[in-house]
């Protein structure tokens, strides 16, 4: 493994710190299809939740280029968002927590 990949890998379990069954009920919920950009009806985040979901159940070795690519795109979306919490809004129910929630990052869960 390339020491690219053990970056993104170690990363990727530091961002997404919900687990599998936990963020595949959370993709099934109202709040979770509420947010997010939708072309064809399913938003890009939620796309993706299902997708590291997908990840998460693979074991190390399993992992291809594709998946180090995505997991990639996830370190840098929650690291980009979680610099941008909402200020006026309630944290537990804002847009900002459920979009990094179908991202698999709920920012309110203790590191």
């Amino acid at each position: 493994m390339s020491d690219d990949h053990e970056k993104i890998y170690q990363d990727f379990r530091d961002s997404v710190n919900m687990a599998p069954k936990e963020l595949e009920e959370w993709l099934e919920s109202d709040e979770s299809k509420s947010v997010g950009d939708s072309d064809d009806g399913e938003s890009t985040g939620h796309k993706s939740g299902r997708r590291i979901v997908e990840i998460k159940r693979k074991r190390k070795a399993e992992l291809d280029d594709n998946d180090y690519n995505h997991m990639k795109k996830v370190n840098q979306y929650v690291a980009r968002h979680l610099k941008q919490p909402p200020q006026k809004e309630d944290k537990k129910t804002s847009r900002w927590r459920y979009s990094l929630m179908n991202w698999g990052h709920d920012p309110l869960k203790s590191s």
